[in-house]
């Protein structure tokens, strides 16, 4: 068993984490990074990247990370290539215990552990993720403009990102295997009247098309969950939007989480309810979950980390010189 110490400790290694990284190595907190099951987070499973500032051109995903990692270990960050299994935040220092047995201890952690997108578990769609078939609007709907897309859900998400792809595309239908929408009624009374959208109710999605070559999505067949019908929608896009889980279970009952399972943290903060634990990226946010959202309050949370532990070392030499 190795035991390795550092005054910051972050778990989780995307855009939140190694921004955090970043901030906390230029101010001397020497952090340690654990990475965990998807080093790099979910920007590594995503291809062409335009809507991260400062590139004029379109960029991958997995190099963005690459650079970001790469920065974060210039200024004096430890990566760390491990499967966390068990935490302890009752007292400090915090610590974690890799798969492994080795042991991390940090003054203060940071938790950048993410959100997964749900998918629907087809194997159609996982051979065409990225090649059509998307669970971000935000982040791909620009690369279907002026052509068809779908949406297959029935929430706020599905409803709010076929409204986002009216931005782009003329023709948005969503695919619900029910008869009503889960969605908030604001939300769907703005879909309703909107002439750009269709809906199909009672389909469930049986297979997401391949064109073969280069061609990617063509289509999707669809089977009616009352009459048993197969049928299909011609499309270039399908989007995926079925919710996110955030990666939150080895920290319940430790932090406290909100009802869908994100890190609760006080309003303009990265701080949780146990001082000296700070959370950032999509692991907190079920609104925005963008890259640079993610780095942004990844800044905040190395800061208020900072902020936390010169209030503790001042207190401890005020008690010392008592």
């Amino acid at each position: 068993m190795t035991i390795h110490t550092t005054r910051m400790l972050i778990l989780g290694s995307g855009p939140a984490g190694l921004s955090a990284a970043i901030y906390g190595a230029r101010a001397g907190l020497n952090p340690i990074v654990v990475q965990g099951i998807q080093p790099g987070g979910q920007l590594t499973t995503t291809t062409d990247v335009e809507n991260y500032p400062g590139f004029a051109e379109v960029i991958q995903g997995p190099w963005l990370m690459e650079q970001m990692q790469a920065q974060a270990e210039h200024v004096g960050t430890r990566m760390m290539y491990d499967t966390i299994v068990e935490v302890d935040v009752s007292k400090r220092p915090f610590r974690l215990i890799g798969d492994g047995g080795d042991v991390y201890e940090g003054d203060v952690l940071v938790i950048a552990t993410g959100a997964q997108a749900r998918w629907l578990g087809l194997e159609s769609e996982e051979a065409l993720k990225g090649k059509g078939v998307s669970a971000c609007a935000t982040c791909d709907g620009f690369f279907y403009r002026g052509k068809k897309v779908a949406v297959i859900g029935g929430g706020n998400t599905a409803v709010e990102e076929a409204l986002y792809l009216t931005n782009h595309s003329p023709d948005v239908t969503i695919i619900h295997r029910r008869d009503s929408f889960r969605a908030e009624k604001i939300l769907q009374e703005r879909l309703f009247a909107h002439e750009a959208v269709s809906v199909l109710w009672n389909k469930k999605v049986e297979r997401f098309i391949d064109g073969g070559g280069t061609a990617g999505l063509v289509g999707i067949e669809l089977k009616d969950t009352v009459t048993g019908e197969l049928s299909r929608i011609d499309v270039d896009g399908g989007f995926v939007a079925i919710g996110h889980h955030p990666a939150t279970e080895l920290f319940r009952g430790h932090v406290e989480l909100d009802e869908d399972g994100y890190i609760v943290v006080e309003k303009g903060s990265t701080r949780t309810n146990v001082p000296g634990v700070f959370a950032c990226g999509d692991v907190t946010d079920k609104v925005y979950r963008q890259a640079v959202t993610a780095a942004g309050t990844g800044c905040m949370a190395a800061l208020d980390a900072e902020r936390f532990l010169a209030e503790a070392d001042f207190e401890k030499i005020a008690e010392a010189a008592e």
